[in-house]
């Protein structure tokens, strides 16, 4: 889809500076993002060949950007030996400005515009219809919560393409690739959202237990939201600076939920969120709680089966004004 895109909607005759330069925005430690940056790079030079611009042709720079906590040095040992792109790290938050103005052609973001800025202020306060007490998440909440998450998204959305409006150069791209709810589906009956009850469920047990502080499990929330394809192209019509070339759901999640059992679905979701959990409740109860939580979903595999059909990822491809 990303290579269609660049085929179909990048014009790379109105680009007139070289090197090339590309962004990846969230690009965590794994070779995905090795694997992505190359991919949209080959692409590329088969644009500028079918453009006729061969003599042309420019070298890449790639940037790749995370918050500062990310290990860098794990993501650059592991670099490709025989890449095609001058490569860079960006540390810090793509809710803020990373680059000078219209310096950056191509950008991607793939699982990461998911993750809020912070967790909405009013889930911590007793005094609120939010408050979001019993539970880590928006999901099987009351519509307060939900509609605070979803207005903490909209704010973050806004600021993000705010300022990569003024990072990319005209007639530059942007492809995001985000965990996504299709029309009519609650939050509750999509994969993550059925894992994010049962975490929930496990936390609240170990509670009871004493092993944990009920009050902990109260002031705690997974800074995570997934929004609809409707939700998303609002924002981008409302920001302005974007024509959307292209926007759908994309339903590639069907394998991974049936991996959603046991100690699997425990490993998928540990490597995703055991740094959030331990820096709020302690490492010490990160092995009880993932053994637990692998135990319920063995026990409710029949909830996470049914959630194949809620379980999507938004596309989308914007092209700068």
């Amino acid at each position: 889809m990303i290579e269609e895109a660049i085929a179909q909607k990048l014009d790379v005759k109105c680009f007139s500076s070289n090197p090339f330069r590309l962004a990846d925005l969230g690009c965590s430690v794994g070779p995905n993002t090795f694997k992505a940056m190359q991919h949209i790079v080959e692409a590329v030079e088969r644009k500028y060949l079918a453009q006729g611009l061969k003599s042309e042709m420019p070298e890449f720079q790639v940037f790749f950007n995370d918050h500062v906590a990310n290990d860098f040095n794990t993501l650059f040992a592991s670099l490709p030996t025989e890449r095609r792109y001058f490569a860079c790290g960006v540390p810090g938050s793509f809710h803020d400005r990373l680059f000078p103005e219209s310096s950056i052609h191509f950008m991607f973001s793939s699982h990461a515009l998911h993750w809020l800025s912070k967790v909405p202020e009013e889930l911590l306060d007793k005094n609120s219809p939010a408050w979001n007490r019993g539970r880590i998440h928006c999901t099987s909440a009351p519509d307060e919560v939900s509609h605070a998450y979803a207005a903490q998204f909209d704010h973050d959305v806004e600021i993000f393409l705010n300022a990569r409006a003024k990072e990319l150069v005209v007639g530059g791209m942007i492809v995001l690739l985000i965990p996504a709810l299709p029309n009519g589906i609650p939050a509750s009956q999509s994969p993550f959202g059925v894992m994010f009850d049962l975490l929930g469920a496990s936390l609240m047990d170990m509670a009871k237990e004493g092993l944990i502080n009920e009050a902990q499990v109260d002031s705690f929330n997974l800074p995570v939201y997934a929004a609809s394809r409707e939700q998303m192209t609002d924002l981008v019509k409302r920001n302005g600076c974007f024509t959307i070339e292209r926007m759908e759901l994309v339903y590639p999640t069907s394998k991974l939920v049936d991996r959603f059992c046991g100690n699997e679905c425990g490993m998928l979701l540990r490597a995703g969120m055991e740094g959030i959990i331990a820096k709020h409740f302690g490492s010490g109860i990160i092995d009880e709680l993932f053994d637990r939580f692998s135990k319920k979903s063995v026990e409710f595999s029949h909830q996470l089966e049914s959630s194949k059909r809620g379980g999507a990822q938004l596309f989308a491809a914007l092209r700068r004004k």
